[in-house]
């Protein structure tokens, strides 16, 4: 493992780390897109099936674990929690998530590595990751205003993908033959896709002020 892969993984952990602060501390989700988290649920819900079936190692193993607990916690609390679900921005959290699961999965049928069933379902998780951001970014952009535990949140997802652009990179330089243009493809998609917020947090931040994006 290299320290971009490190970095991009802590940085997730950290993204998460965020959330559930907010969540189980301040005990709001308010800014947070229910929808965005269900499509994280089965981005890790279909990607680590191999979970029971192969070991990398010990670190591997803990991710995975930690990954899926988080997201379905994180679901769970949104949905059911009788304090948290009451701050659940449900008027503005209006995008139609589930019209982005048929054509990820559909893609993931026609263009994949191998055609297995799990195979598939890797790739499928890796189409869906890349646009599961979409529907939070669309609530955001409802109600402009972002608080800081938000916004931070949003901005350590977009860079730990960032990072892991960095770890193909450096793997293609240093290690033969290692080519996988539909993982960096999603990659490069779901990196542009934090683009605008980049922007807008960064500018924010240089400017000590509350982040706030254009109508």
């Amino acid at each position: 493992m290299n320290i971009f892969r490190l970095a991009g993984d802590m940085t997730h952990l950290m993204s998460i780390v965020v959330l559930l602060l907010k969540i189980h501390t301040i005990k709001s989700c308010a800014g947070i897109s229910l929808k965005t988290q269900e499509l994280y649920a089965i981005v890790f819900a279909t990607r680590y099936l191999d979970l029971f079936t192969v070991f990398y190692s010990v670190y591997n193993t803990v991710m995975k674990l930690i990954f899926l607990g988080s997201s379905f916690s994180i679901v769970w609390y949104m949905r059911y929690h009788k304090v948290v679900r009451k701050t659940y921005d449900k008027e503005h959290d209006t995008f139609r998530h589930y019209l982005l699961i048929v054509p990820c999965f559909l893609l993931a049928l026609f263009i994949n590595y191998k055609f297995t069933f799990l195979e598939v379902l890797w790739i499928f998780s890796l189409y869906l990751e890349a646009i599961a951001i979409v529907p939070q970014l669309v609530l955001l952009q409802r109600t402009r205003n972002v608080d800081n535990l938000t916004g931070n949140y949003v901005f350590l997802l977009g860079a730990y993908r960032g990072l892991y652009l960095l770890n193909w990179i450096y793997r293609y330089l240093t290690e033969g033959h290692y080519q996988q243009w539909i993982t960096w493809t999603a990659g490069i998609v779901q990196t542009a896709i934090y683009g605008d917020f980049f922007y807008y947090y960064l500018k924010s931040w240089r400017n000590s002020e509350r982040l706030q994006l254009p109508a």
